[in-house]
């Protein structure tokens, strides 16, 4: 009689080093991973770098085209050894032909770690709840952890004091992934953190209460105001990005345009921080002048040149975006080898 093998298609457990948003971490977790991609960074200059993760394989699930995610997550891969397999918006079944679950238990029994980079916070998560490997956030439309953990090295490496003497404020769309995590990121690590947005463009009421609840414990000092004066003054970093998200209508321009241009970073919003060192951040790619086809159809439409930044503070020596775009690396690097490589 032949032996039947089955597997069973029951629902996998979460691994626990998943990084699908920055509330999956406490603060001594964050702080560790910073720490160990600062290791990573500086082994990589000195050429003394030792591949932890040989024989590993990444599947790089996209919905969403990327330049620095995609970048960082393949060049982390390979130099620890690893190999990547991209897999972009019409490269497969996923969500088409095919469910998330389903996808998340055939991509679990081929790779050893999957990134997800897309819309929907809840694909991440299903991803997670059945790989039964750890996945990792590369972006979603609620939050943003990787850019946090690069946001936060860049940040200590220009700031000499404690991390809880950082103060930093987001200008633009407070509702945005990227502002949202900037918000529970400070909250988490116990900085001060400031959302200068329309009120209509604040974080979610549930968001602004996590920040609160954080805060409570953490130290923090959380602040969400429509004053762009309030919210930058004594900063040390002001930080912005694009105004309308990738996937957003072309004709949102036409809504969002009048009523970000007050929360516009000039040079005359990095001066009313009142600090002479005060540093520019963006987590990119940025709309700052008119080299782009968006950025000539904004200054044909609006006149201006550039939108959420102009080029005057984004080429300025306070401009720090290229330094955290090159740490995307280390810190993305620093999360797969703690999942994959110790």
């Amino acid at each position: 009689m032949t032996e039947v093998l089955t597997t069973e298609l029951t629902t996998a457990t979460r691994d626990p080093s998943s990084l699908l948003k920055e509330l999956d971490l406490d603060k001594p977790q964050f702080l560790a991973l910073v720490t160990r991609a600062a290791q990573l960074k500086r082994a990589k200059a000195e050429g003394t770098e030792t591949p932890r993760m040989t024989g590993r394989n990444i599947a790089l699930v996209f919905e969403k085209s990327s330049t620095r995610t995609r970048c960082a997550f393949e060049v982390a891969a390979h130099d620890q050894g690893a190999h990547v397999t991209y897999l972009g918006p019409d490269g497969s079944h996923i969500g088409h032909e095919e469910s998330i679950r389903d996808t998340a238990r055939v991509l679990g029994r081929m790779f050893d770690g999957i990134e997800f980079r897309g819309f929907a916070q809840d694909t991440v998560e299903q991803l997670a709840d059945h790989a039964g490997v750890p996945v990792w956030n590369g972006l979603t439309d609620s939050w943003h952890p990787t850019q946090m953990l690069a946001d936060i090295l860049t940040m200590t490496e220009h700031h000499a004091g404690p991390l809880e003497q950082i103060g930093y404020c987001f200008l633009g769309d407070g509702r945005s992934n990227v502002a949202r995590s900037l918000l529970v990121t400070g909250a988490l690590l116990g900085m001060d953190v400031r959302i200068a947005a329309p009120r209509d463009l604040w974080p979610p009421d549930d968001v602004i209460a996590t920040a609160h609840r954080l805060a409570e414990s953490s130290g923090a000092r959380v602040l969400v105001t429509e004053d762009v004066e309030q919210g930058v003054a004594g900063v040390d970093f002001v930080y912005t990005d694009v105004w309308v998200s990738m996937g957003e209508s072309v004709e949102t321009w036409g809504e969002r345009v009048p009523l970000l241009l007050p929360y516009r970073v000039t040079e005359k919003v990095m001066l009313a921080s009142g600090k002479p060192d005060t540093r520019f951040l963006h987590c990119l790619p940025a709309v700052h002048d008119r080299s782009t086809q968006l950025g000539k159809r904004l200054f044909d439409q609006f006149g201006l040149d550039g939108a959420e930044v102009t080029d005057e503070v984004f080429e300025s020596s306070s401009s720090l975006v290229f330094d955290q775009a090159a740490n995307r690396l280390h810190t993305i690097k620093a999360v797969i080898v703690a999942a994959l490589g110790d």
